[in-house]
């Protein structure tokens, strides 16, 4: 992931406040952040905490053999790892400038200012000596990680015990701490890195850049110096051009700060050597319940205390006394119970009513159908009725007294015959009258 650019207000913003001397966490010019020391349960385990800035170091030994350059000196090797937890700009598993230089930076620092004594390190000359791994993890980045590392790398190996060995003859036997107790590295001087920035091209210089600086700024200078204003290292990037007195002048603040780092960091070594040996709560266990643990942990908040008891009891006193007697629920309805005090339990009543609004428009539709399909059932017995009446003008209806046949309907266009077998009385005189009524 890309680093994301500031914005040309932020930028100008940042310089602006450095060119009065002013800074974004309210720090003066030569100003640390606020430094802590912590360590974990095992021995070389060191977390350093550098303002918002964490970083966890971890040292580990083993036997190997030498290089065939100086058979009787032991290996040191450091490996800085930049993970995305620290920052999303960090790419997993892939070496970024970033890391090559801070790792040669540390190298310099530790390894080329002969800080340890590698001959102590070798068991059995030109075939075992000890290598010694110092693993440095990035877990919060929020600016000046060079400094967060050095000081988090020499306090894991001030505070690191390699196991003891023994040889007989051939054989090397390496023994557990609880046969012997573990051996501490031999360490002359632990040289700790100063970083300084430079802005508007060296005229105007900070100490412990934070991340939103680093930014803005034109040139980086580290120095690494220890306490006995001993220079072990020196780098400069950026581009910019140094004068002779700017680097004097940093080189006298790298001293005052580097002696106030060093006696910080033999207090913190001195306080867990004291807590392991009266067997107190150290390392992990002492973590835990002040939220060491997280790269982000929470701040204490400060409460009064004092009068708690009183106040608690004039709020008890004021109240009001609860009911003794707990009101019955409502039964409405034999076999339903009322949900609350008092109120009517509305649970599913929004989907009764949806279902009830649906039925009436179902309801409605069927009636506007049912009302359509019978005016035309009416328009069309309307017709019937106005054709039949319409072929029955020309019928003629006679109602006889008979009492065999009550109605008999003679067409006059057809002539109706008699059969000649001799009918009932009836037939013969409605015979006989149309007739009469043709002649007519």
């Amino acid at each position: 992931m890309k680093e994301t650019l500031l914005s040309n207000c932020e930028r100008d913003f940042l310089l602006q406040a450095i060119a009065e001397k002013k800074r974004l966490d309210g720090r003066q010019t030569y100003d640390y952040r606020k430094m802590k020391i912590t360590f974990g349960t095992d021995y070389g385990c060191c977390f350093v905490d550098l303002g918002k800035t964490r970083v966890m170091a971890q040292v580990s030994c083993e036997l190997v053999a030498p290089k065939e350059s100086r058979p009787n000196e032991g290996i040191m090797f450091f490996n800085i790892e930049l993970s995305p937890m620290a920052s999303p700009t960090f790419e997993q598993g892939r070496q970024s400038e970033l890391s090559v230089k801070l790792n040669r930076q540390l190298e310099r620092c530790l390894r080329n200012s002969k800080c340890i004594d590698t001959e102590s390190l070798c068991v059995v000359s030109g075939e075992k000596v000890w290598k010694i791994r110092v693993d440095v993890h990035m877990l919060n980045h929020d600016g000046n990680l060079m400094d967060a590392a050095s000081i988090a790398a020499i306090t894991a190996l001030c505070h690191f015990r390699r196991p003891d060995v023994g040889i007989q003859g051939d054989e090397v036997t390496v023994y557990s701490p609880e046969e012997r107790d573990p051996i501490p590295l031999s360490i002359y001087h632990m040289p700790i890195s100063v970083s300084f920035s430079f802005f508007q091209q060296g005229t105007f210089l900070l100490v412990d850049p934070c991340e939103r600086e680093e930014r803005v700024m034109d040139g980086l200078l580290m120095i690494a110096m220890n306490k006995h204003r001993e220079i072990c290292s020196i780098q400069s990037s950026g581009g910019i051009m140094l004068l002779k007195e700017q680097v004097m002048r940093c080189s006298k603040i790298a001293s005052v700060k580097v002696s106030e780092i060093t006696e910080l960091l033999s207090k913190a070594l001195e306080n867990d050597r004291k807590a392991r040996k009266e067997g107190g709560r150290c390392g992990f266990a002492e973590s835990m319940p002040q939220e060491r643990i997280t790269a982000l942990k929470i701040d204490e908040t400060s409460v009064e205390m004092a009068d708690v008891a009183e106040k608690a009891r004039d709020i008890v006193h004021g109240a009001e006394a609860p009911p003794q007697m707990v009101p019955s629920p409502v039964v409405p309805v034999p076999g339903v119970g009322q949900v609350g005090q008092g109120l009517q339990n509305t649970w599913g009543l929004e989907e009764d009513d949806d279902d009830d609004d649906e039925e009436e428009e179902e309801e409605a539709e069927e009636c506007d159908s049912s009302g359509e399909e019978q005016e035309e059932k009416d328009t069309k017995m309307d017709k019937e009725r106005h054709e039949k009446d319409a072929s029955r003008k020309g019928d003629v209806v006679e109602i006889s007294d008979s009492e065999e046949e009550d109605v008999v309907v003679l067409h006059p266009e057809t002539q109706v015959k008699t059969p000649k077998t001799a009918g009932p009385s009836s037939h013969q005189n409605g015979a006989a009258t149309s007739k009469k009524r043709q002649k007519k």
